[in-house]
């Protein structure tokens, strides 16, 4: 096991590396534009996941995936000779799932917008359906009967009989 700080500074290596190596070395048409986006690397640095994302429709991002399946044995012979550890961490590529998430999240947006916009269009003519003052307003109290209380006519047994 490893503390975390060294695990993240491996990682932050591994992307330096692994980004540099795609760019210069790897030489596959098959490749687009690859952005290596995050580095996770388990406890005990033996296993690396590369995210990365790529320009282009879904035949290009296919292709640029078996593109970066065939360069997985150059990438971490140069992480090896690039990062000075006891034992090179595999390496898995694995397309990161931000854009698509990013682009649901802008049109979920956009939806509640419009649908705020409807919302005080339609209020702007709106009225109150009933009264303007829905609430009950207390009674007016009653002037004292001719016995001094506020009880009317009725008899609470308070006199003598």
């Amino acid at each position: 096991m490893s503390d975390q700080a060294r695990a993240r500074k491996l990682a932050d290596r591994i992307k330096e590396i692994a980004a540099g190596t795609l760019e210069r070395q790897v030489k596959d048409p098959r490749l687009g534009f690859v952005t290596i986006t995050d580095v996770r690397i388990t406890a005990d640095l033996h296993d690396a996941t590369l995210f990365y994302t790529v320009l282009g429709d879904e035949a290009e991002q296919a292709e640029t995936a078996r593109a970066l399946a065939s360069a997985t044995g150059l990438v971490r012979a140069e992480v090896g000779k690039g990062t000075g550890v006891r034992f090179t961490p595999t390496i898995t590529f694995v397309s990161d799932a931000i854009p698509q998430t990013s682009k649901a999240i802008e049109e979920l947006l956009e939806k509640a917008r419009a649908a705020d916009a409807e919302l005080v269009r339609v209020r702007a003519g709106a009225a109150p359906a009933g009264d303007a003052d829905p609430y009950r307003k207390p009674a007016v109290a009653a002037a004292p009967d001719e016995d001094g209380d506020d009880f009317g006519d009725h008899d609470f047994g308070d006199h003598d009989s």
